[in-house]
């Protein structure tokens, strides 16, 4: 066992089933926090291929959140999403890459929140259309669109998309603030932030 604190205490003294102390050390906790890294670090990638794919395609999407020149922070979103995201999976450079990427998640709570989808999806020209073609419609796509023009389905999207935000961010600063943990590169290099 390496001389570094874990990332959590339970010492024995503590644990009412005291004989499970290696157990949590040794496999529970690492394990788990392995797993944690690569859900975040890898939906992060997958975020991030698209943008790695057409690294300028969130120019305007940037310059619209006042990051300018929007041709430098778009590539660098993609990168720091894609290869930051590669990074906090395999444990490398952990803490200043999960920080960078909590920072930036942290910007996608803000844009939510503060840029809502709207109360409708269709407008009423768009609900009429529908009525009249609902070949157009599966059976749950007229429940949820022709009724209120879609707003109880864009309320939900946004919902959804405030929580996954929240999520990552969370994650990243977690991560950022414990590190890469027991199974990463970091500590087998023996050196991190």
């Amino acid at each position: 066992m390496s001389n570094l604190p874990e990332m959590t205490s339970s010492p024995m003294e503590r644990l009412i089933l005291p004989f499970m102390a290696p157990f949590y050390h040794q496999f529970a906790q690492p394990a788990g926090w392995l797993v944690f890294r690569v859900i975040i670090g890898g939906l992060l990638m997958v975020e991030g291929w698209p943008k790695i794919i057409a690294p300028f395609a969130q120019t305007g999407f940037v310059e619209g959140l006042g990051l300018y020149p929007g041709w430098f922070f778009s590539p660098m979103l993609a990168v720091m999403q894609f290869v930051g995201g590669f990074f906090i999976v395999i444990g490398l450079l952990t803490r200043p890459v999960a920080l960078a990427n909590a920072l930036m998640l942290a910007v996608t709570i803000w844009f939510h929140v503060t840029r809502p989808y709207g109360d409708a999806f269709l407008t009423p020209e768009g609900i009429e259309f529908l009525k009249s073609n609902l070949q157009y419609l599966t059976d749950q796509g007229q429940a949820r669109l022709l009724s209120d023009g879609g707003g109880g389905f864009l309320h939900q999207v946004q919902a959804k998309a405030e929580f996954n935000s929240t999520f990552w961010t969370a994650g990243a600063a977690i991560i950022a603030a414990f590190g890469g943990g027991t199974l990463s590169l970091d500590r087998r290099i023996g050196r991190e932030f």
